[in-house]
């Protein structure tokens, strides 16, 4: 289970990436700032601070600068992280000058100008040339306003950045209107760090150059783009670390290929470097990646740096992917995920090794607490007293894949050691202890350079290697593993895919001159076939259920301190443990005669209630049903004109079979509330029936995020990859991830991805070079 469900799709935005900020030295004037170039634009935005104080209030301004391609009508900022509450600069180029505005808002409207900051260009390094802006100026009290403050001594700030390809309304006016920013993002700032010596600070205030870094840099960003080196070829360029692209990783690496694995985004769990923690877990190295009981927390922080702003569905764009924001539910795939009923080429039915190999390394636990006890469970109890008479059993649900009719038994997931574990935990500590494995985070894989059929390497927002290119060596190969959404938006960048997609890659200003000529482009029916779980919850109270206050604080400001001691003292206790306590299957007719199956995850709490009941908030649970295997519904993915990925046909209760299928469901689970002492469904309440529920429910709420089929595997002239995921009239380029698989798997398809990936690579390894 990866979204929260019941949270609506989130707003559309555009492409953001889990960057880290890092000193580079403005050429042009000798200030070391501290920033990021954002990789969709190639926008550079920099601060520096004058020293903290000794005592009294921090120092109130900051050196800053912004480089921007023409291209990008205007581009800005919100160091808070915020566009409600926060003070908003942003700038554009007219008649050779920099224009700029400070703004304001407390809702999502233009924001209004905001005249308290006093900014001063500072002319040394500020320019408007053929292709590029730059601005360098002194903003003089903007670290406090009306309705907030940033704190310059934050060790893990996380600032927003914001571009728009529309232009302001009069270029010449600073109050002048606009249109909404077309794209935003999020990155680590430690502002702590970016500061510099009074002496220094001053001399560049007043317009001075020279030199004064607080540490040696630790990038080699600068705001030119004058590259540093070459990268090494490589056998193997690994595209995305999620689940897929660091199993294959690491069967590739040790099967002695030299591998290179580039991640989007920064680190997440404490082991692979990440820091953003909750105040309660100062002192150690838990991050909120490792603490299995903050995954509700995911969607509610507002800093959620962590998904990708480019896609507007939950995605993952952090070291892990998927597999380090979601709950972890973790199913062996049945015989019948992998048949050929479900999609797959016959070759691949035989997934019992891999599998068994996937369980030898990871194996799945339903007791995750490192005391081996089991926390909150009450739910379990009450669904146990629900499902029982309508004859299902209770089982060790991974003890027996293939058995998923009427069965129910305790959610099982992928932790280690009470914390999160996954392939991050595992598969990619092996990799990182071999030399031919290199990991590169914060690296924006554009696209595939190629020609033809032949792949020689990948572009990349990597400003430290020559032209950001990372090339294969002879026989090398490129592997896709950058998810359901992200792999196709790669292909449709690389020339591959259906042509209306390709055109708007051409469209773009910066992608466009990137593509092969057109004689070059590959049509195949990427981003079609697309298919995600339905998902329809159900919310109800008993009296011996503990709602955990709805998850609400767990990580700000923490939970119960006597749970908090627990987990920090031996990783033990509820935070060991995601949400969801109790699963359960049924194999369900429709109208059609087509069998599809029902899942259903029990969890303390609920994302919302509609109910005309009086209920008490502590007992309020969730039973979210999701449609799987059977569903015949299909949906179409791709992207808009500035490239974002997005549903472009939606997927769910589009076959009247599958609502049917659905709706029979829900009743089935609502029937058995009676036979329950004290349980009391609430939503819907008895003024709504199951059929007008599931026919109001709004259709971005059904979204799972359980994403495949936009690469599907198959023949030739009806899917993009082949047997052994090489996509089609290619010579070396393959998929592995979601986003080739056929159809839904019985469960959250996580287990079965990660089987996927070990039979993908041991495919790929087989093939002649």
């Amino acid at each position: 289970m990866l979204v929260r469900l019941c949270l609506g799709v989130l707003p559309f935005v555009g492409a953001a990436l889990a960057q880290a900020a890092a000193q580079f030295t403005d050429p042009d004037n000798g200030i070391t700032f501290w920033g990021i170039t954002d990789a969709a634009h190639s926008v550079t935005y920099g601060y520096v601070f004058p020293p903290l104080a000794t005592s009294g209030p921090n120092p109130d301004e900051y050196i800053a600068t912004i480089v921007s391609p023409l291209a990008n009508q205007w581009s800005g900022y919100a160091l808070s992280g915020s566009m409600i509450d926060s003070l908003l600069i942003a700038a554009w180029p007219n008649n050779g000058k920099i224009v700029f505005t400070t703004r304001y808002a407390t809702t999502n409207i233009l924001p209004d100008v905001y005249n308290g900051p006093k900014i001063t260009t500072l002319s040394t390094g500020t320019y408007v040339n053929s292709t590029h802006w730059k601005w360098v100026y002194r903003c003089q009290n903007c670290t406090s306003w009306t309705g907030g403050s940033i704190d310059v001594n934050s060790p893990a700030a996380v600032p927003a950045w914001s571009s728009s390809t529309i232009a302001v309304d009069n270029p010449a006016d600073p109050g002048t209107t606009m249109v909404q920013h077309t794209d935003f993002g999020f990155y680590f700032f430690p502002f702590a760090e970016a500061h510099v010596t009074a002496s220094v600070y001053n001399n560049w205030a007043s317009g001075g150059t020279g030199g004064g870094t607080t540490a040696p840099p630790t990038s080699t960003t600068t705001t030119t783009a004058t590259p540093t080196a070459t990268a090494t070829p490589v056998d193997y360029i690994v595209v995305g670390s999620g689940p897929g692209g660091i199993i294959t990783a690491d069967r590739l690496s040790q099967a002695g290929k030299s591998v290179l694995l580039l991640e989007r985004g920064g680190p997440s769990t404490g082991q692979t470097g990440g820091t953003y923690q909750a105040d309660w877990l100062k002192g150690t190295n838990l991050t909120k990646f490792d603490v299995p009981g903050l995954f509700e927390s995911m969607f509610t922080d507002p800093k959620e740096f962590w998904w990708c702003k480019d896609i507007n569905v939950f995605a993952g764009c952090l070291l892990g992917g998927g597999g380090s924001v979601n709950g972890a539910l973790y199913w062996l795939p049945s015989d019948q995920d992998f048949s050929t009923a479900s999609g797959w080429p016959q070759q691949w039915t035989n997934h019992q090794p891999y599998t068994a190999a996937l369980k030898a390394r990871l194996p799945p636990t339903d007791a995750p607490s490192t005391d081996g006890k089991r926390y909150l469970e009450e739910v379990s109890n009450v669904v146990a007293q629900l499902l029982i008479p309508q004859g299902y059993r209770n089982v060790t649900i991974n003890n027996s894949p293939n058995d998923k009719d009427h069965i129910y038994g305790y959610s099982a997931y992928d932790f280690v050691k009470g914390k999160r574990g996954g392939p991050v935990a595992t598969y990619l500590q092996t990799s990182l202890a071999r030399k031919n494995f290199q990991l590169k985070l914060n690296t924006y894989v554009w696209n595939v350079i190629r020609n033809g059929s032949q792949i020689t390497g990948v572009k990349t927002n990597d400003t430290g290697v020559q032209d950001g290119i990372y090339p294969l060596k002879p026989g090398g190969r490129v592997i896709l593993s950058a998810g359901t959404y992200g792999s196709a938006r790669i292909l449709f960048r690389s020339g591959i895919g259906p042509t209306d997609m390709i055109n708007l890659v051409k469209g773009d200003p910066v992608a466009g001159p990137l593509l092969p000529p057109q004689a070059q482009w590959i049509n195949l029916p990427v981003g079609f076939n697309v298919s995600d779980n339905p998902s329809i919850n159900l919310v109800f109270t008993h009296p011996s259920v503990n709602s955990y206050d709805n998850w609400a604080d767990v990580f700000t400001p923490g939970p119960p301190a006597a749970d908090a001691a627990q987990y920090l003292a031996s990783q033990s206790g509820i935070m060991a443990q995601a949400s969801p306590r109790l699963n359960f299957w049924q194999a369900m007719g429709s109208t059609d005669g087509v069998t599809r199956w029902l899942q259903g995850t029990a969890r303390p709490g609920a994302a919302s209630v509609t109910t005309k009941f009086p209920y008490n908030q502590t007992q309020i649970f969730t039973i979210t049903a999701y449609l799987s295997t059977g569903i015949k519904s299909r949906g179409r993915i791709g992207i808009n004109a500035a490239l974002n990925a997005m549903p472009l046909v939606n997927p769910w209760l589009v076959d009247p079979g599958d609502k049917s299928a659905l709706i029979t469901g829900l009743k089935n689970i609502a029937s058995g509330t009676a036979l329950v002492p004290g349980m009391v469904m609430i939503t819907p309440d008895n003024t709504t029936t199951i059929d007008a529920y599931v026919n109001a429910y709004d259709p971005s709420t059904m979204d799972s995020n359980h994403w495949v089929g936009s690469n599907i595997i198959g023949p030739a002239g009806k899917a993009v990859v082949d047997v052994n995921t090489k996509v089609y009239n290619t010579n070396n380029l393959f998929v592995v991830d979601a986003s080739i698989v056929p159809t839904l798997p019985f469960g959250n398809p996580h287990g079965l991805i990660m089987s996927m990936a070990e039979q993908a690579a041991a495919k790929i390894l087989a093939l002649a070079t």
